[in-house]
């Protein structure tokens, strides 16, 4: 685990890019303080700095082939990597360490392209090949490890995180477009990047840069996957599959040779996380959680029952307003990007980090694949609903969506479902919208507004995922559209992003590739319990969750935000909400913003919190960041 880094540019000397990916991998340090590394080649330096997991003592990088064609800097964790190394071994490579960088060097190096289908974990690197004056990079299957790059005329500068291309001097100014769609989405959805010509490269995708010619492809989708094996015949036979595959990926995630944790809350998903955890394990696992003084909100009670029953020794934090308050600069400053979500990764990574851990694991993706979201119910609901629907004469339908626009938060978001979609995937497409259409436009400033005339309300990776995902499959179509836009865009960056910071390296047993291939092959029934949300998960681990827990009520991890924005956080929101703070980028309309947070002041839907906060911090952080970068033009024209 690491951050990674690098410059290619032919016009540039090899001292000024040593000196350009130097300032690159000092904004990182967080991401890697146990080692830096840089070294160039021909027109290319890559630099990375390192949070040693494998072989401490060994696995320094850039690292490079024998005969040193090959220079790899790698970020993220290969939990297959000693099967590799056999493979290779037998293919003549020899090894000089304990650590899956050099397995990922060999590989590339003897497989080329084809090395990424062996690849079993997390990943973002960067390979230079010297007699060919090419890099190739590539990301992990489902975005678990950032990558982002920018391309102006002959130069490429790549980096895990868009804060080290800024410290490269790559130009950069705040993208009105994609204020626009973090609008929409709560995070903006990749390829785009709040910053107008840094890009992101999207999961599963693999780029090859030479001699100024750019080439990004997907060298993984889910219609990529191999239909082999023969499905389960009965759900016993299903449940007793899956106990296995977890109990594998458990034990290939916690190959490690620090320590490792795991974060606990008091549901399901981390409960089979930390319960298998221990089952693999000599020694009592350390779990860490955060409460609250709101008891309401709290789960530290369940998590501290989960923790006896599994013999953990477990840590709890209690976050108070308060304390978030004081915070948020160091939160704000934290941000790679704008989010609506986060500050709860960003305390339980400190914590877990405090507690003597540099690895954990968490329960991350057990909604996506199981049906954890109301997404899974309402909807196949819907989707039932809509011939019908869409027979009604268009004049009444008209006025029925217009009556639901005029109510609370659900009703808004019916009517966008009822007005836009004609089928499945465009149902999918507006699940995950955070504002209506008319309220986004009317909060942005008229010219941006404008920018965004006569698009489409849908989530941009509409038409890749039609062309992805069938859908005659309603259960899987939802989960293939969860994990690809709010499991990727939003909880996997942040995660990644929150943990990095306190050096922390986060790893989610639950998004690993062989797990969810052959879960994606089996017949959706054996996942689809819509009075039973997740019931093969639970009968899959029954045997070691706590007493009790498969009758506890779902209702997801939320930070008492309703209470702290009221309160704590309310001096906060009211500079950042007032008309000079609003209408400092030129990028917003004061007056809906300004009604919408004082509807919400005195008294009003506390569902709409999560709204109003992702607009706050988008908001703090474009006027942070235009501040910081005070030679950029106005973004708004």
């Amino acid at each position: 685990m690491c951050g990674i880094a690098g410059l290619v540019d032919p016009s540039i000397p090899a001292q000024i890019r040593e000196e350009a990916v130097q300032r690159m991998c000092s904004a990182m340090i967080h991401r890697g303080p146990d080692d830096l590394g840089i070294a160039s080649s021909g027109p290319a330096t890559i630099g990375m700095r390192r949070l040693a997991i494998f072989d401490p003592a060994n696995g320094h990088q850039p690292m490079a082939t024998p005969d040193g064609r090959h220079t790899l800097v790698f970020n993220g964790a290969i939990y297959n990597f000693r099967s590799l190394q056999g493979e290779l071994e037998s293919a003549g490579w020899a090894f000089r360490t304990r650590c899956d960088t050099e397995v990922l060097l060999a590989a590339l190096a003897q497989w080329g392209e084809g090395a990424l289908g062996r690849l079993r974990g997390m990943f973002a690197f960067a390979l230079w090949d010297s007699a060919d004056e090419s890099l190739f990079a590539a990301r992990d299957p489902f975005g678990i490890k950032p990558l982002y790059f920018s391309l102006e005329g002959g130069r490429l500068v790549f980096a895990s995180e868009v804060a080290a291309l800024l410290a490269a001097g790559t130009r950069a100014e705040i993208d009105p477009v994609s204020v626009a769609d973090y609008l929409a989405w709560f995070a903006v959805p990749a390829p785009r990047t709040i910053y107008r010509g840094i890009l992101s490269l999207q999961p599963g995708e693999c780029l090859r840069y030479r001699r100024g010619r750019l080439d990004i492809r997907p060298a993984w989708t889910f219609r990529s996957i191999p239909d082999d094996p023969a499905p389960c015949a009965s759900q016993e036979e299903f449940v007793r599959g899956l106990r296995a595959r977890l109990d594998d990926a458990i034990r290939a995630h916690m190959l490690a040779d620090v320590p490792v944790g795991a974060f606990l809350s008091g549901g399901l998903d981390s409960a089979v996380v930390a319960g298998l955890m221990s089952r693999a394990t000599g020694s009592p696992l350390k779990t860490f959680s955060i409460g609250f003084p709101e008891r309401s909100f709290s789960e530290a009670a369940e998590a501290e029952a989960s923790a006896r029953h599994f013999g953990a020794v477990h840590h709890t934090r209690i976050l108070t307003g308060g304390e978030v308050a004081r915070d948020l600069d160091k939160f704000i400053a934290a941000c790679d990007q704008p989010t609506g979500d986060g500050v709860n990764t960003y305390y339980v990574s400190q914590t877990a980090r405090e507690g003597g851990v540099k690895v954990a694991l968490s329960g991350l993706g057990g909604d996506e694949l199981f049906g954890g979201y109301p997404s899974f119910r309402a909807l196949p609901a819907l989707s039932r609903r809509l011939p019908l629907w869409r027979r009604i004469p268009g004049p009444l339908r008209s006025l029925l969506t217009g009556c639901l626009g005029i109510g609370g938060t659900r009703a808004r978001k019916l009517s966008d479902f009822l007005r836009n979609a004609r089928d499945p995937h465009e149902l999918a497409a507006l699940q995950r919208r955070v504002f209506s259409e008319g309220r986004r436009r009317s909060m942005l400033a008229p010219d941006v507004a404008a920018q965004i005339e006569g698009s489409p309300p849908f989530h941009p990776r509409l038409e890749a995922m039609r062309a992805d995902v069938g859908a005659d499959d309603m259960f899987s179509l939802v989960s293939a559209w969860e994990m690809r836009t709010y499991m990727a865009d939003v909880l996997l960056r942040d995660s990644d992003v929150m943990s990095m910071r306190h050096s922390l390296e986060l790893r989610v047993p639950f998004i690993d590739r062989p797990l969810v291939e052959w879960i994606w092959r089996q017949p959706a029934r054996f996942r689809d319990d819509r009075r039973r949300p997740k019931s093969a998960l639970l009968e899959a681990a029954s045997d070691i969750l706590p007493p009790g827990l498969a009758r506890r009520r779902k209702r997801g991890f939320t930070l008492p935000f309703p209470v702290w924005m009221r309160k704590e956080l309310r001096p906060f929101l009211e500079d950042t909400f007032a008309p000079a703070s609003i209408g400092q980028s030129g990028l917003f309309s004061a007056g809906p913003i300004q009604e919408l947070w004082k509807g919400f002041a005195s008294g009003g839907e506390d569902r709409e919190w999560s709204r109003l906060w992702s607009l706050a911090v988008l908001i703090a952080f474009v006027n942070l960041k235009r501040a910081e970068l005070p030679s950029q033009a106005s973004s708004a024209g």
